[in-house]
């Protein structure tokens, strides 16, 4: 308790971990991008591909530099690593963003799931299991996943499932 008194201190005060950093811990941008981390090595294989499309999704979305894409990424990276469930970004992400912000995290991750042409049950079933915790109705992902699949059809003519 008193850690995360103190810890809340230094960040009022600016002299926290984060003091001097362009994103800190708690920045729904780190949250996003950790679960866009977590998402891409879901399925045990991150091919390049999807490391690009994972870098100009965060860059395009955040309106963010070159240098600045990175640094996020790179803090994301060590976010999914420390982290024991995904409730660690979903909570900072309800709390940050309305309904209409929590949507476009799921329409990010669509994106990075289609990003490779192929839909894996195990990357699907992470999207559903975010939405929900951040509240985004079933209608809502299914739609978003249904208008990301047909932007990304000529990529793959595979079916959309819902």
């Amino acid at each position: 308790m008193f850690d995360s008194l103190r810890h809340f201190m230094n960040e009022l005060a600016g002299t926290g971990e984060d003091a001097g950093k362009t994103f800190s811990v708690s920045d729904h941008r780190v949250a996003a991008a950790a679960l866009m981390v977590h998402l891409l090595s879901v399925d045990g294989v991150v091919e390049e591909q999807e490391r690009d499309a994972l870098h100009g999704i965060v860059r395009a979305r955040f309106g963010l530099s070159e240098s600045e894409t990175d640094e996020l990424l790179a803090l994301a990276r060590q976010r999914d690593q420390e982290a024991v469930d995904l409730y660690a970004f979903t909570s900072v992400l309800k709390r940050s963003l309305d309904a209409e912000g929590r949507a476009g995290v799921i329409e990010m991750m669509w994106e990075l799931v289609f990003s490779d042409g192929a839909v894996n049950e195990l990357e699907d079933n992470v999207v559903w299991r975010v939405a929900e915790l951040l509240g985004v109705s079933t209608r809502e992902r299914v739609e978003l996943k249904r208008r990301i699949a047909a932007r990304a059809r000529p990529l793959s003519d595979t079916p959309v499932k819902d």
